[in-house]
């Protein structure tokens, strides 16, 4: 699989993201994780990414568990900071932020300096890992000023020192991180769902990445789902919402495009990212080795410059 830099660090062009097996809206079981994690590896993926925040450090113990018997040289890992992880006072019994764990713990919002490093020394214990090759800065939405004056520097200070090799941020917007590219020494934005074949609101950003040297990850390429069939259908979401009538219909045309020319849309969702030479990966959610599978057939899948150029049009 190819591989691209970020900072000096060479990540495969399709990244594991982990939050399916933190258990995202449904059960992912501890067998079924790890052999989709073995599966990414068969399949030549060496970028995985997980968060305290997928099933409250679940995902973070599920990877950690899967890579321990892979070198730790031959892969790249991310997480992020922004939540700590606390012990919950009055646990009804499910987390209530879209992950099926118990709610034994809570998140706990924290981007100041003292926050990111407990958050660091918290994740390389779930992890069982003695060093993050990649650290974001996760959804910091409402926290977009303290991000920049306190969480960020500090993790450029970790950066300097080779605690960690890259500093990133990671949004669901593209706004907030144009700022931090201009105002920050940040190495990379993981970018969910702003630069997919639908929605390329996040031209801006890109352009000001390549101006200032500051890579892309793609996240969310099919924009929760939307783009994730070969007809998106009725009630399809979009943005963990049904999507609106414009975009589905914008999302039938791109399936008539591809359609056309022989062409599955979520291949064309898939690679599209890629097509950026400031992208430098594109992560998607695997929960099980069938999942890794047809991912990484998507990704292989061939498509002519004509149906991108129509795509494009």
């Amino acid at each position: 699989m190819k591989v691209r830099s970020v900072n000096g660090i060479n990540v495969t062009e399709l990244g594991f993201g982990g939050a399916s097996v933190g258990n995202l809206h449904r059960a992912t079981g501890e067998e079924q994780s790890l052999a989709a994690i073995d599966a990414a590896w068969a399949g030549g993926i060496r970028y995985f990414d997980t968060a305290p925040h997928y099933g409250l450090g679940l995902s973070e113990r599920r990877l950690g568990k899967g890579l321990a018997r892979r070198p730790r040289d031959e892969y790249v890992l991310s997480t992020k900071v922004g939540r700590l992880l606390v012990p919950n006072p009055s646990p009804q019994g499910t987390d209530d932020d879209g992950f099926e764990v118990a709610d034994d713990l809570v998140r706990q919002w924290d981007f100041s300096r003292d926050g990111v490093r407990r958050s660091i020394d918290d994740s390389l214990e779930r992890l069982g890992l003695d060093r993050i090759d990649i650290v974001y800065v996760h959804d910091p939405d409402d926290f977009v000023d303290q991000a920049i004056a306190e969480a960020i520097p500090a993790l450029i200070e970790l950066r300097d020192q080779g605690v960690i090799g890259a500093v990133g941020a990671g949004m669901n917007q593209w706004e907030a991180p144009l700022r931090m590219v201009r105002e920050t020494d940040i190495d990379v934005i993981m970018l969910a769902g702003r630069w997919t074949l639908l929605d390329r609101s996040g031209a801006p950003l890109l352009e000001a990445a390549a101006e200032k040297g500051v890579s892309i990850v793609d996240a969310a390429p099919y924009n929760s789902g939307l783009l994730s069939k070969d007809r998106p259908p009725q009630g399809a979401l979009f943005n963990y919402a049904p999507a609106p009538p414009e975009l589905l219909a914008r999302a039938n045309e791109l399936a008539d495009i591809c359609a056309k020319d022989g062409v599955r849309l979520p291949d064309a969702a898939l690679q599209f990212p890629l097509r950026s030479p400031q992208v430098k990966a594109v992560v998607c959610g695997m929960s099980s080795a069938e999942r890794v599978n047809d991912t990484l057939a998507r990704l292989a899948a061939p498509i002519e410059e004509s149906t991108w150029s129509a795509l494009d049009g």
